[in-house]
Formats: C-alpha cells, structure tokens, sequence
C-alpha cells in the first residue's frame, strides 16, 4: 500500500532515512557537547562524532578527510567557495567561466562577483544541456582563474562531462570547481580521477538532515586556498567559523556512508523505475528533456507538449508531489531558464513538470502516479 499524495520531489529534498535519524538522536539530548571544548568528555565525543563523519562523507567522494570542510549547505558552499577564489587569486585574474543553466546559488553569486569587479564568462548548452568543451576551451584567458560547471543539473539531470572538463582546467592552470549537489550520492563521484579541484554538496539531498552540507577543497596538486567568508574562532581549517552542527554534521557522515554502500544497487532499482515511468507516460504526447544524454537515475524532466504546467500541475499535486523546476525559483510564473537555454520556446518550457524519484518509491507508487499523470492530461484536453 502507498500514502498519499506520493512523492516524486526528490531533487528539491529527501526525507532523513531512518538509520541517519537514529544515529543523530544522541547528539541532541545524550552526546550534546561542543566539539571544540577540550577539557571534557562531552567535547572529546561530540569531536570525534565530526572525525568520523569527516571520514565518511570524504569516502563517498575519494577525497582525504582533512579536505572536508562543513558547512551548512549547498549554498554557503559555493558562495565559500567561489567568493573565496576570487577574493585569493585576484592578483592573478579577475575571470570566472560558469554555464548559463547553473543553479541560482551560482549565478547569484557570480552577480555578487561582478559588482566586485569579476569578468564572468556563462558558457552556452546544446539541446541536450551539455555545454561544449572547445567553447570552454576558447574563452579561457590568462586572466581566468576558475571555471564553475555543475556536476548533474538540479532540473534535468544532466550529467555534464566532468572529468574532460576537469582535463582542460589542469591542462590549463586553473581551478575547477564543481557543484556536486544533485551527484553525490546518485552516482558515482570521484574528485581525483574527475580533476575535481572544489566540490559542494549537501545532506538534504542524499537523505540526511537539511542544515548541513560540506565543501571539499583539495589539499595538493594544486593546493587550493581560499578566503574564508564567516570569520570568528577559526574552526574548520580558518575556513568556516562557527559551532560546529554536531548532529547534523553526524547526519550528513551517516547519509554517506548508506549511499556509499547502496549506491551502485540503489541506482540501479531507480534507473529501472525511472525509465519504467516514462516508457509508459510516453504513451502521451511528450518529450523528456534531456531525455538522449546521461541523467541522473532518478530524474525526468517532462514537457507535456499540448498541456500548459499552470494548468496540469495544480491538478497533478492533489495526488502527487512533483513540480514544475528548481524549488528555488517554484514561485516564479517565468518559465524555466534552464530548458529556455536547451531550445525550448517558452510555451514547451511552461509545459514541462519535474518528477525526481529516490529511495523509498515502489513500483506500485509509479504505476499510480502513470495512471493518475494520464487521466489529469485527458482532463486538460
């Protein structure tokens, strides 16, 4: 049997699996102390609580764990570190090079970036979302200093090809940096054989706790440094003062560890289901977005191509939890930059719904929502 409305709504966030929440609950109420009190027991456990979960989420990546730095999230991630780039090596070049269909934790801060004097190049995408490696190539100038591409896009689950793009950057001299955040935990990410400098991710992504999120800056060929954008105490590497979020933090290590062990099963069980869905929705006049390049198991991006989302959307939420793009632009009527940016008009955009799928769907859940997703279409014509 299935609850409803189902949800489908993994890429905006994942419920907190069961083994993560109960290797939290100590840290709230048992094991609460700082983990930067020295002087007593309740520091020392809370301390080596962040040690192993240092070692864990480094693990899912193949970094060491001393080039974890917690955060918390996403977003303080990639303003830490495109800021701290940028303020670091700006005797070197004021250039950044991203891609027009990033997140808006990226292109936000890029706009910061160019009031303080930053060049910022955005890099176009093909129809299938994939930017152009010789296009990356030609705008690389001696003033570059980094180039932002997005492992995994949070709307499509478009697979850039990260290690070729990490090739051109060491090839090159200069920093990659990746927002991993729709990746880690999905597929298998590995900083070193991609020539990951810089990498985001985030716990409420890969079922740990919202609140908690970590950045990996490598430590030697090249070391990377940056400036550090909260000061105050000098707690993870100078890099991120601030009380450390213990539990969240022990979260974010316990999701870790469950995709490390899981991930290579697991993708394949949502790939199945995933392409099950829409095998059978193609039965409807559709197109998937993104649909003839490498995704992310869990994702189809869908524009219903005679149905406007305004109108199929409100009715497919009665049912389902699905939505029509990034949940950080859901409150927005424009249609969506991304799919803009792949060729569609405005129209097929504002006709295109997000269904992300993660651990806890069924195949009864999906053969549901197939059904419901065809009567809401027949409703509209």
């Amino acid at each position: 049997m299935y609850a409803l409305p189902i949800y489908m709504d993994n890429n905006a966030t994942t419920c907190v699996d069961h083994h993560v929440m109960e290797a939290m609950l100590p840290f709230f109420t048992k094991t609460y102390g700082n983990a930067a009190s020295k002087s007593h027991s309740f520091g020392w456990a809370a301390e080596q609580a962040v040690d192993v979960a240092r070692k864990q989420t480094s693990a899912l990546i193949g970094c060491e764990p001393n080039e974890i730095i917690f955060t918390s999230g996403a977003t303080e991630s990639i303003n830490l570190a495109l800021k701290g780039v940028f303020e670091l090596y700006s005797s070197k070049g004021n250039h950044i090079i991203t891609v027009c269909t990033e997140h808006k934790a990226v292109l936000d801060t890029c706009s910061h970036l160019k009031k303080m004097g930053a060049e910022i190049t955005y890099l176009h995408v093909n129809k299938n979302g994939l930017i152009d490696i010789n296009e990356l190539k030609q705008k690389i100038r001696k003033s570059t200093v980094l180039t932002s591409v997005m492992y995994a896009n949070n709307e499509t689950g478009v697979i850039q090809n990260i290690k070729e793009i990490g090739e051109v950057a060491k090839e090159k001299g200069i920093l990659f940096f990746s927002d991993a955040t729709q990746a880690v935990g999905k597929v298998s990410v590995d900083v070193l054989k991609d020539q990951i400098d810089i990498l985001s991710l985030s716990g409420h992504k890969m079922y740990g706790p919202k609140g908690a999120g970590a950045l990996y800056v490598r430590r030697k060929n090249p070391r990377v440094r940056l400036i550090s954008q909260i000061d105050g105490g000098g707690h993870e590497r100078g890099l991120r003062s601030g009380t450390l979020n213990v539990p969240g933090i022990v979260g974010l290590g316990k999701a870790s560890e469950i995709c490390n062990k899981t991930l290579a099963e697991e993708s394949r069980k949502i790939t199945l289901l995933r392409d099950y869905f829409e095998q059978e929705i193609k039965k409807s006049d559709i197109t998937i977005n993104g649909g003839n390049t490498l995704r992310t198991p869990n994702t189809s991006n869908i524009s219903f191509n005679k149905t406007a989302s305004e109108q199929l959307l409100p009715l497919l939420t009665q049912k389902l939890a699905v939505s029509s793009g990034s949940a950080c632009t859901s409150d927005t009527l424009e249609p969506s930059y991304v799919l803009r940016a792949m060729g569609l008009s405005a129209y097929e955009a504002k006709s295109s719904i997000r269904f992300s799928l993660g651990r806890f769907n069924t195949k009864e859940e999906i053969d549901f929502a197939i059904k419901y997703v065809s009567e809401c279409v027949e409703r509209i014509k």
